[in-house]
């Protein structure tokens, strides 16, 4: 993932990462990834940038509503629930929505 420009490129989605309650917030929070990529690989990414231990809580959100399942595609869920151009995705270390 690389940090995006202000043009969406194409077959790319802009995600955007918003810390909820005490997560750690990050220093840059736009990151592009491939459409194709299921949203696994975005809890991937995000736990190796918080240094998070695959035994450490995490949750994932999109739009603070409700929590995708890994194997969605970031495509589809950009499609569905983007905002702005972006795809929101807030996260926490304990459960808020879903």
């Amino acid at each position: 993932m690389a940090t995006p420009s202000q043009i969406q490129a194409p077959g790319q989605v802009v995600v955007r990462f918003k810390a909820i309650g005490n997560a750690p917030i990050m220093k840059t929070n736009y990151f592009r990834i491939t459409a194709f990529n299921r949203f696994q690989a975005v809890i991937q990414f995000l736990r190796k940038e918080l240094n998070f231990k695959p035994s450490d809580a995490l949750f994932l959100y999109i739009n603070a509503s409700f929590s995708p399942a890994p194997d969605d595609t970031v495509g589809n869920l950009f499609r569905c629930f983007g905002t702005e151009g972006h795809l929101i995705v807030n996260y926490s270390t304990t459960a808020a929505w879903g």
